[in-house]
């Protein structure tokens, strides 16, 4: 991925998920205030199937799941959980297709990342995939495919832009850490071997071979390091989480071109800073690492700290607003 540490990305972007049911008008709102960098909306108040976990489900390849009273389990066939996700995947497709006629940006695609969707899924037995070494493969390898074809979809619909795909995976450290609990709740899954984690987390980034690809996760401890070897050109985060302990790794990360893609903004209804308020701990951040003021606007992407799906219509808007005028703030006084 080193030909895309160079790669030019605007200034704000959006997460994932908004609030309410109208993939036209979430489409609109994003396109609206992204000018140079909106992405495909996900609205899960829509119901299952338009959550993040039932969406990257229904894109896998031969393996199909279905919602039990317990969450996501994996079966042998498509059934109407399956078509649900893809009509619905389909609709925000068409609207966002409408809303970017002749749009030759950047536009980004999200989907939850492999380990996270491992933690999600269950098998038959009503255990995590993540339990499982072979199911843990074959669903990276379903998701991979899947993941192949729906950039293919996403080129022939809007055919002038620059696709960003963007994995989400707010379980990694969880994994990392064996911190998933069981179906029983009482116990927690054994961690997953780093270098394993690395390298599927490789393998999945690797199908957007003539893009970036970010990962976001907006649980504490990112495990940033780890994400930079398996390829990642972007890391998405949530700024309120950082701790001085991740001063080094984040230094290193924008010394070896990796962007941060900062979640500055809340993702649920609340006051709002001035735009230059919100940019405050970035600036201090840069100056504890004694990295150049002229560098920020080059290496930072700011975003909401999660998806704004919790989050009332009005105050996405204001929220997604917010993030072009604070990466303005940025960009005019980066001291």
């Amino acid at each position: 991925m080193s030909e895309n540490s160079q790669f030019s990305f605007a200034p704000a972007t959006g997460i994932g998920s908004m609030p309410g049911g109208d993939a036209r008008e979430a489409a609109k709102t994003v396109t609206g205030s992204f000018e140079t960098f909106p992405h495909l909306p996900e609205l899960p108040a829509r119901g299952p199937g338009a959550d993040m976990i039932g969406r990257t489900a229904g894109m896998l390849v031969e393996l199909y799941a279905r919602v039990e009273p317990s969450g996501w389990r994996l079966g042998d066939r498509p059934g109407r959980d399956t078509k649900r996700a893809r009509s619905w995947l389909g609709e925000d497709l068409d609207a966002l297709e409408e809303f970017t006629q002749e749009y030759q940006g950047l536009l980004k695609v999200q989907a939850v990342g492999p380990w996270t969707l491992a933690a999600a899924l269950e098998l038959r037995n009503g255990e995590a995939a993540l339990s499982d070494p072979g199911a843990c493969r074959d669903l990276a390898a379903s998701l991979a495919e899947g993941l192949r074809l729906h950039l293919a979809e996403m080129r022939r619909r809007v055919p002038g832009a620059r696709l960003v795909l963007q994995l989400d995976e707010p379980s990694l450290t969880a994994v990392l850490r064996g911190q998933v609990r069981t179906a029983s709740g009482y116990r927690t899954h054994r961690a997953v071997d780093r270098q394993i984690v690395e390298a599927t987390l490789r393998d999945v980034v690797g199908v957007h071979d003539d893009g970036p690809v970010v990962v976001h996760s907006c649980a504490p401890d990112v495990p940033f390091a780890l994400l930079r070897r398996a390829g990642a050109t972007g890391i998405s985060f949530d700024f309120s989480l950082l701790t001085e302990r991740d001063d080094e790794v984040i230094g290193e990360a924008v010394e070896s071109g990796t962007r941060l893609f900062a979640g500055v903004v809340p993702g649920t209804d609340g006051p709002l800073s001035d735009p230059g308020g919100s940019v405050m701990g970035v600036r201090t951040l840069w100056r504890r690492l004694g990295l150049r003021p002229g560098l920020l606007p080059e290496a930072v992407t700011l975003t909401p700290a999660c998806g704004l799906a919790g989050a009332s219509p009005e105050y996405a808007r204001r929220a997604l607003a917010h993030c072009v005028r604070a990466a303005r703030s940025l960009a005019d006084n980066p001291e």
